[in-house]
């Protein structure tokens, strides 16, 4: 699914079970923290080199046993620096303690940190692996640190915020930059986790990246290493047909708009043929407006199964625009079971609020060939159970929604995460602050449905449709509309 290794995400007890093994492995893991210390000092002196000092904040374990080699660089190049324990350094263990025994500065007790301007604060008191909320020192220095607006260098992750579920555990640091090993944790792509790290750096201590692939979740940053060879491929012999036939559902002549955003979408995402599908009220707002996506009138129940006699129909939209009730209802449960492939979006999500398992069965003995595409609120209507359970990360709840609906599933949001019902997960991280625009999720139905007509798998072209929406909102700049963003969709660049 991935290749090479920048894409790669463990969570933080999956990354403690890669450190126990090269430790077991024979590999010297107090060489380890002394990379991970000294590639932070490095990052900390590019990064600042005017600081007039440097404020090093070390916790009660191994992240702090990185902050503790950090300062002794800091020490060594001249730099001024000052040396701040969470807890008593005297019972540190292991290769912490060894860290703070060759560290020649005296520390203080955290709660006698007072930053002053002109410092560059380096917080390596709890990093990834944090499953509580902070206690009142490290709130208290937070707030301080914040309040004197001070540079932070996160190691690992920022103190405060939970490596697994990106959640803010009482108070965290805002790091203007984090410097993480080996690969990134959810933490630093879920929001709000996202906002508080700055940039992320990856540096590589040198674990053999077989024990990471033996630790592996399946789970990744979402990016075209993920999808890019189930992108479909043209060839001279390429026609309209081959290239498939994509159907956006219209709603009443008042909602005609979403499924003509989500149908230009498709056919800008490479479907050969796109139909809007639209009762008979809304043909003539639909005919004004169309011009390469052809105008269908299907009013009916009836008038679907006679479209869908033509089987190069086999690709379907349906939710923008289209309404809430037993029509949503009943078009879904047809093309479940003439076999078709869907992205149910937005008021087709809704329409199955009160039995959801009517939804799941229909598509639940095939290949998943149904993708759904929920923001939060959606995604509540669906899964009750699994938006309710703050113990469940968002990855956690695509995953389990993925595999009760036999679908590929759109989580989505500003992180949103992509998920297979065998468990694949992405998380994807490209998509800016602009796509809070209305209309952008039709393109992004659109998109998926252009892809799937074109043959690619439901996983893929869920995955490949959000980095595609990101990737065209990026260069549509700062005042895209939904209809502007259309233009810039361009997976051949």
């Amino acid at each position: 699914m991935a290749r090479g290794h920048c894409n790669w995400l463990l969570t933080p007890s999956a990354m403690g079970e890669v450190d126990a093994a090269a430790a077991a492995s024979g590999i010297d893991s107090y060489g380890l923290m002394e990379k991970a210390g000294q590639a932070v000092a490095a990052a900390v002196l590019r990064l600042f080199p005017g600081a007039e000092r440097f404020v090093v904040l070390c916790g009660p374990g191994n992240n702090g046993g990185d902050g503790y080699v950090a300062a002794r660089a800091l020490h060594e190049t001249g730099a001024p620096v000052a040396l701040f324990h969470f807890g008593d350094p005297a019972t540190l263990k292991g290769d912490a303690a060894t860290a703070r025994s060759r560290c020649p500065i005296e520390g203080a007790p955290l709660d006698t940190c007072r930053p002053a301007p002109g410092d560059v604060i380096v917080d390596a008191i709890f990093g990834a692996g944090l499953a509580r909320a902070v206690p009142p020192a490290v709130a208290d220095i937070v707030q301080r640190v914040d309040e004197a607006g001070l540079p932070v260098v996160a190691v690992d992750l920022p103190s405060g915020i939970d490596g697994r579920t990106g959640v803010v555990m009482g108070a965290a640091f805002r790091a203007r930059h984090t410097v993480t090993f080996m690969t990134r944790k959810p933490g630093h792509l879920l929001l709000p986790g996202r906002m508080h790290c700055g940039s992320v750096e990856t540096f590589d201590i040198g674990i053999p990246f077989r024990l990471v692939e033996a630790k592996g979740e399946r789970l990744f940053v979402n990016g075209p290493e993920a999808w890019d060879a189930a992108m479909p491929q043209t060839d001279a012999a390429a026609h309209k047909f081959r290239r498939g036939h994509l159907t956006v559902f219209s709603g009443g002549a008042a909602a005609t708009g979403a499924a003509r955003l989500a149908a230009a979408a498709g056919l800008r995402a490479g479907a050969g043929v796109v139909t809007v599908a639209s009762p008979k009220e809304a043909v003539a707002a639909n005919a004004a407006h169309l011009t390469a996506v052809m105008l269908k009138a299907v009013e009916t129940e009836s008038d679907l199964a006679d479209y869908l006699h033509d089987e190069r129909r086999s690709v379907f939209v349906l939710g923008p625009g289209f309404g809430v009730g037993a029509k949503a209802r009943a078009f879904v449960t047809a093309l479940a079971a003439a076999g078709r492939r869907l992205v149910l979006d937005a008021d087709g999500i809704t329409a199955f609020a009160e039995d959801p398992q009517a939804l799941f069965s229909a598509f639940a003995d095939s290949v998943p060939r149904l993708v759904l595409t929920p923001h939060e609120g959606e995604f509540a209507r669906l899964f009750p159970d699994l938006a309710a359970d703050p113990a469940l990360s968002k990855v956690d709840r695509a995953r389990q929604a993925a595999a009760r609906a036999n679908a590929a599933v759109i989580y989505k949001g500003a992180d949103s995460v992509i998920a297979a019902p065998d468990g694949r997960a992405l998380i994807n991280g490209n998509a800016p602050p602009s796509l809070a625009t209305a209309g952008s999720g039709d393109v992004l139905a659109g998109i998926v449905g252009g892809l799937l007509a074109q043959g690619v798998p439901a996983f893929e072209a869920a995955a490949a449709g959000v980095w595609l929406h990101g990737d065209a909102a990026q260069r549509a700049g700062a005042g895209l509309t939904a209809e502007t963003l259309i233009n810039h969709i361009d997976r051949w660049h």
